[in-house]
């Protein structure tokens, strides 16, 4: 592919044409209202100022209150909280944009406050996160707790909680949905050997400890609410995040992605940068390996820039880009890579997901002016009227009168 290449259409499936090949990455922002688990005008905002960006993919949204773990992060488990995401699919297509959900459980990194149901976590095993802390309901820090092993039957309900949201998100007008899989979540607590030591039809074996996932994809499709094309499944297979890594990576995430080859799903999604820390586990896996094994769509994620992912593109490694700080702060990302214009320096990790700043690192970071920078520029090559007296006058005084005529236009 040629270095502009990000600027391509792609279609996904049979029928979903995206306008370029840069992604709008899944990033928790947690801008619900304060104690709701509601999208809010705000977010429409936020994901309308992003909907050039071929797709967009939302936030992680919990499934149900057993999923649920993030103050202020939205879900997707009842018709209210379909029809007010109905409000961003809404506006986001009325921009020309396409945009996924992403569904979410967050298994053992969750807190039991957040479950006055159950008052617990659950987990593929009984395994505590060893480091950092939790964040109860109040934001505040707690020790992580030793969660529940989900039971066979309640492995079967929580494939169904999966299969209620994502007939939830048709009913809210999304172009489709991604199954979070990735960073330390439920899917990935199956997945590895470091969170599941089962000894049933769940654990043991890759087989095994793919089953779980591969029961999710079976019950959503067989539900019917999109087909495969219109679903996507985000790994990852170097990261630490939530206490993860282990052992058999290497092997297993190939494997799992070559599974996933059979759905003839939109897309795979490979976390394979390690800007979320590296386990040192096992050999890294990179995109190349997963765009081996998987028959379909790639897409890669974390830590990439405008060099790196065109570089990615042309190798072949890739299919989509997706990008998640650079486009915290800025919002007009794909118009800045197209026309090589600067970049908005980038947020401050406080902008990230803290709820009391409301649009503060939210919503209120510029789009590049081009007619602000010309006149800049110009104002900037106007010599000191001192250097040349008169003639010095005559000079700034034309390019002045030039600036202000672009202004003007």
């Amino acid at each position: 592919m040629s270095d502009d290449s990000m600027f391509t259409p792609i279609t996904l499936g049979k029928d979903l044409e995206l306008q370029n090949r840069i992604v709008l990455a899944p990033m928790t922002r947690a801008r619900c209202d304060t104690g709701s688990t509601m999208p809010n005008d705000m977010m429409v905002e936020y994901y309308t100022q992003r909907a050039s960006a071929g797709l967009v993919i939302t936030e992680a949204t919990a499934i149900s209150e057993e999923a649920f773990g993030w103050a202020n992060a939205p879900m997707i488990s009842t018709p209210e909280h379909a029809a007010a995401w109905k409000k961003v699919t809404d506006a986001v297509h009325a921009k020309g944009g396409k945009i996924f959900l992403q569904l979410w459980h967050l298994g053992r990194q969750s807190h039991s406050s957040f479950h006055p149901s159950t008052n617990d976590t659950v987990s593929a095993s009984a395994i505590k996160i060893t480091s950092g802390h939790a964040k109860n309901s109040k934001n505040e820090n707690v020790e992580h707790e030793t969660p529940r092993a989900l039971t066979i039957p309640q492995i079967a309900t929580t494939v169904q909680d999966y299969v209620k949201a994502t007939r939830l998100s048709k009913e809210a007008g999304f172009d489709g949905v991604e199954v979070h899989g990735a960073n330390g979540y439920l899917v990935d607590q199956f997945l590895q050997t470091r969170t599941n030591v089962r000894t049933d039809k769940y654990g043991g074996s890759m087989e095994n400890r793919y089953r779980f996932l591969k029961e999710i994809i079976e019950a959503i499709l067989a539900d019917g609410a999109f087909p495969a094309d219109r679903v996507g499944v985000r790994l990852s297979p170097n990261g630490n995040f939530g206490d993860m890594g282990s052992e058999d990576n290497d092997v297993l995430f190939p494997y799992v992605a070559k599974q996933l080859s059979s759905f003839g799903l939109a897309y795979l999604h490979v976390m394979d940068g390690t800007g979320f820390g590296f386990h040192n586990k096992c050999q890294l896996v990179t995109a190349m390996d997963m765009k081996q094994a998987f028959q379909g769509n790639i897409m890669t994620n974390i830590g990439l820039d405008k060099a790196s992912a065109q570089g990615m593109l042309r190798s072949g490694s890739t299919d989509l880009v997706a990008f998640g700080r650079l486009y915290i702060s800025n919002p007009d990302l794909v118009e800045r890579f197209q026309n090589n214009w600067p970049l908005n320096p980038d947020a401050p990790y406080e902008h990230w997901w803290t709820n009391s700043l409301g649009a503060t690192g939210y919503t209120d970071y510029p789009f590049y002016d081009e007619k602000k920078a010309a006149a800049s520029s110009i104002f900037a090559m106007a010599p000191p009227m001192a250097w040349y007296g008169m003639a010095g006058l005559v000079l700034s005084t034309a390019m002045i009168a030039g600036s202000r005529a672009i202004m003007a236009k």
